[in-house]
């Protein structure tokens, strides 16, 4: 596999720009191809989500092989909790021979909050470990020791909460997941510049320099800013922004001043912005344009 130029972008320490792509509830793919090609020009790799939230959706693996297709590069996402150690070393596999370079290591989120909320959880690994398995399958052997016939060659990354209150197990986590083969780490959604530099000071202070994306995600209403408070750990947005939202007669241009507010200001001690959109894609290249980004 040639080295993609994300890869080789994230290790320059160049600036960086993901976004994420959710794959339908369906099989019906076409207009989120269309969708995600008119913004390709503005970033250097798509997420795709695999079954975000433990709501059952098109597979992450068919579609980063198809957003490839298209001419752009993919964070390929695989969650531990709907696969066993076997499945998993298989979907990595897998993702190596379909073109797929980069891969998000994720646990994922529990089954009682999707759709399906009788499905049986699997959590045989965690991200972790997960990112141990991708070195090995790396280094051409597969958990267990045995010889592969041929190796991956896989650009390994993981998420982090920099809200998250204590943040001292946060940063630990990271050091961890950085000593088990993290090479870039992307954010939940960050609302307060502070935050996401309290978290990167934290960084330094243990010595970790991993490149770290800052999760951007536009608030579409004030009450959906007071759900992610209540119900989303790690991810507070101020009250100055509620009210923003409430006030304004442009609720989408208030929004995208926030997260372009935010982009500006952490923009000097991290190295990236990883947007999601969530059904938003055609209001990233004004976010782009509003943030300097573009």
């Amino acid at each position: 596999m040639n080295v993609g130029k994300f890869r080789e972008k994230v290790r320059d320490r160049e600036f960086v720009i993901t976004c994420e792509a959710g794959p339908p509830k369906g099989t019906d793919i076409d207009e989120m191809l269309e969708e995600l090609d008119e913004i390709g020009y503005l970033v250097d790799a798509f997420n795709v989500t695999d079954q975000q939230s433990s709501v059952m959706r098109l597979g992450s693996l068919a579609v980063a092989h198809l957003i490839e297709d298209l001419g752009h590069e993919t964070v390929y996402q695989l969650t531990c909790r709907d696969r066993n150690r076997i499945a998993l070393q298989s979907d990595l596999l897998s993702a190596e021979v379909l073109g797929l370079e980069n891969v998000l290591a994720l646990t994922g989120d529990y089954t009682n909050l999707g759709d399906h909320g009788d499905a049986m959880p699997v959590f045989d690994l965690d991200s972790p470990q997960l990112l141990e398995v991708i070195g090995q399958l790396n280094s051409g052997v597969d958990m267990n020791g045995n010889e592969l016939k041929g190796a991956t060659d896989l650009f390994p990354g993981a998420s982090v909460n920099p809200g998250a209150d204590p943040l001292e197990p946060q940063i630990l986590k990271t050091k961890m997941k950085v000593e088990k083969g993290a090479e870039f780490f992307q954010t939940q959604a960050v609302y307060d510049s502070e935050v996401l530099k309290r978290y990167m000071e934290g960084l330094r202070d243990e010595g970790i320099d991993v490149p770290v994306l800052v999760g951007i995600l536009p608030l579409k209403s004030a009450g959906m800013a007071r759900f992610m408070n209540k119900n989303i750990a790690g991810v507070s947005v101020p009250d100055n922004v509620i009210e923003l939202l409430e006030d304004s007669s442009n609720v989408v241009e208030a929004s995208l001043d926030v997260c372009a507010r935010v982009i500006k200001e952490t923009r000097d001690f991290c190295e990236g912005v990883h947007l999601m959109p969530m059904g938003w894609e055609e209001y990233v290249p004004e976010l782009a344009e509003k943030s300097g980004i573009a």
